[in-house]
């Protein structure tokens, strides 16, 4: 017994080769390429009226790749991780950290001794 689906045993999308001619033909393209620092080629096709992003990124790799093969662009610089601590750091001298953990035991021990009281 079937569940009554009238498409079962169909592919999503599939239909008709004269599909192409209902849907009407593609743009023009262009295929561009794009070279990376590791001497790999990308050339994605984009619409002739598109604009051409100056960057792609390199399918190989993942390093930005430009137009001109002999100056591709340079890596970019990754940063390493920083923690919490590493930034405050940045912001702060040990004299501040001190001065300010000097702040906080005494506002902790003034509660201990009203509570204890």
């Amino acid at each position: 017994m079937t569940g009554g689906n009238a498409i079962r045993g169909m592919r999503l999308g599939s239909g008709t080769i004269s599909g192409d001619v209902e849907r009407g033909e593609s743009a023009p393209r262009q295929r561009v390429e794009y070279w990376c620092d590791n001497g790999h080629r990308v050339d994605p096709s984009f619409a002739v009226d598109a604009r051409v992003p100056e960057i792609w990124e390199c399918t190989q790799c993942g390093l930005p790749a430009g137009r001109d093969r002999e100056n591709p662009p340079s890596p970019k610089r990754n940063e390493p991780y920083k923690s919490h601590l590493s930034y405050v750091k940045e912001r702060r001298s040990d004299a501040d950290g001190m001065e300010l953990l000097d702040e906080a035991l005494s506002r902790l021990r003034d509660r201990r001794g009203r509570s204890e009281r």
